[in-house]
């Protein structure tokens, strides 16, 4: 029986109307297709759901290919080269505890446990080995079994967190299991059909661990230049410490400690640590003189109540900061630069009035009073006369925005003056040692929460959104945190169990028949393994948590 496909080579590709016999597979179709896509495909959107090519297409139905540069695809990559990389670890060093730990130098740092750390040798190895199972084209063999069949088969290996996980969660009663020749091991979101699609990766030995690298979205078919994130690493460090002294490293941990009630101690000791880290920059910022204190971070990291806070930290230190936001001095609405739409950009730097800023802040710095401008966002101009300000000796200025990290904005600026802080969660608490929680997702799950308490928007409107939101992050912020003095760890260990509760109402009220249907479906699917901590009242109201899920003093 034939039936129609209305089929799209990529996400923003012309359609094509094609018939093919019931039964096909995406898998075929898309090697059929392959010459005419632009990149590589890894996987299929149908009918606003994402399938793994291994499925077959029973009836007519609308199939758009999606290749690396999807959010979806993306993972699904990462996903697919981790497990040849596990592979190849057990198949080069044996039964070994692997831990795929965070994002880092445009790759997953990874450490290997229970033995001496790994060698320069070892690591080429193991990444031999995963060419070998690549130019094999090993098959990933996916099998959907109950909880009870998934802990015999995860029985032995380096499989303790991943039962220690499923033996807890009630929600949970099938689960996919992947099989490579032989090795076994469970993925939350799909994968590709075979380790020949991997076709770019590399290894390299790091401190202690494995970085495995490849492509970013943006280019598909190879490696992104390397950089040491050497502050962003010490960040992990100083969160795998914070882990340590919770007792919580993964998800199974978390249920635990809200079942048992210790939850609520969680929350003390991790706001603790926050307002500990946050009197310590400031501390840093009084015995260096700084009176320009530049504040930058992605999307929902807690820029605004970290301000905050720090602002009461150098209060405490016997300063007066004043605060200010970069917001004020966009240039007026008919000067905005337009983006490659025609629509205009308010999220490159161009959209900043660079030169008023620089004046003013030299002014400020020399003791002369400015009139500060308020930005009218309903007529796009700025306002004047409502904040003359002159600064005390010694005052500081506290800066929010999001290109504050950029040197063009503060080149005016003399270098001594200025104390740069990056700001974002950084880490996530992953599900177990090897499916990890990107903290993009953690990031989308805070502003979905706060796009909806505060503007009445819809789960659907935002994830719309995310992806405009994600390209401006890595233009305009995610190159340049390395030039930040102090990187800031906003996240919180529970703070999954928290949102949760709030996320999933609004991500399950997604219709199928909407195209965000699927990046909805793709959160529900690693919010399941997850806790719901019910009663959030022991958050305090200075939390950054509280500027998303509501009750904060500093945040409406």
């Amino acid at each position: 029986m034939k039936i129609n496909i209305s089929l799209f080579l990529h996400p923003d590709a012309e359609e094509k109307r094609i018939q093919i016999e019931a039964g096909t597979s995406l898998e075929v179709l898309a090697k059929e297709y392959q010459n005419e896509a632009p990149y590589r495909i890894l996987a299929a959107k149908v009918d606003n759901r994402i399938k793994e090519l291994t499925a077959s297409l029973e009836d007519s139905c609308q199939v758009t290919f999606l290749d690396m540069r999807t959010n979806a695809a993306n993972l699904i990559y990462q996903r697919s080269v981790s497990f040849i990389y596990l592979k190849a670890v057990y198949d080069v060093l044996g039964i070994t505890q692997v831990v795929i730990e965070n994002s880092l130098n445009k790759g997953l740092y990874t450490s290997i446990k229970g033995r001496p750390p790994v060698t320069a040798e070892e690591v080429a190895a193991i990444e031999e080995r995963m060419h070998r199972i690549v130019e094999a084209d090993i098959p990933f063999i996916r099998s959907m079994v109950p909880k009870e069949e998934a802990l015999r088969l995860l029985s032995d290996g380096d499989y303790a967190e991943k039962r220690r996980m499923l033996e807890n969660a009630n929600s949970v009663v099938r689960l996919p299991l992947y099989n490579c020749d032989g090795f076994v091991n469970f993925f939350y979101g799909q994968m590709v059909p075979s380790a020949g699609y991997i076709e770019h990766f590399e290894l390299r030995k790091y401190r202690n661990g494995v970085l495995l690298r490849f492509p970013a979205p943006a280019q598909p078919d190879r490696l992104p230049e390397y950089r040491d994130d050497a502050l962003l690493y010490q960040a992990f460090g100083e969160a795998h410490n914070w882990h340590q002294l919770m007792g919580i490293s993964y998800v199974a941990q978390l249920r635990e400690a809200v079942e048992s009630g210790r939850i609520h101690e969680i929350i003390q000791i991790s706001e603790a640590l926050h307002e500990k880290k946050v009197a310590q920059i400031a501390d840093v910022i009084k015995e260096k003189k700084k009176r320009i204190i530049l504040i930058a971070g992605p999307s929902s990291s807690g820029k605004t109540t970290f301000a905050h806070r720090l602002s009461i930290q150098l209060k405490v230190n016997g300063l007066d900061p004043i605060y200010l936001g970069t917001d004020d001095y966009f240039v007026e609405r008919e000067d905005t630069p337009l983006d490659e739409k025609g629509e205009p950009n308010f999220e490159d730097i161009e959209a900043l009035d660079i030169d008023l800023f620089t004046r003013q802040m030299n002014a400020l710095l020399a003791g002369e009073e400015v009139d500060i401008p308020i930005f009218d966002f309903i007529t796009g101009h700025k306002v004047f006369g409502r904040r003359k300000t002159r600064l005390k000796a010694g005052q500081p200025i506290i800066i929010e925005g999001i290109h504050g990290l950029n040197k063009l904005l503060t080149a005016g600026i003399p270098a001594e003056e200025k104390f740069k802080i990056y700001i974002s969660p950084m880490t996530q608490l992953n599900i177990d040692n090897h499916n990890r929680i990107p903290t993009t997702d953690a990031r989308m799950l805070r502003r979905i929460v706060r796009d909806n308490r505060t503007r009445g928007y819809s789960a659907r409107r935002t994830i719309a959104q995310w992806p405009k939101v994600r390209a401006g992050e890595e233009k305009n912020i995610f190159p340049f945190n390395g030039e930040a003095d102090v990187l800031f760890n906003s996240v919180h260990i529970y703070e999954l169990a928290v949102l949760k509760k709030y996320a999933e109402p609004l991500l399950a009220d997604i219709p199928a028949n909407c195209e965000e249907y699927a990046e909805a479906q793709r959160m529900l699917r690693f919010l399941r393994y997850f806790p719901v901590l019910e009663n959030d009242s022991a958050i305090v109201n200075n939390s950054i948590l509280r500027e998303f899920i509501g009750g904060s003093i500093f945040v409406d």
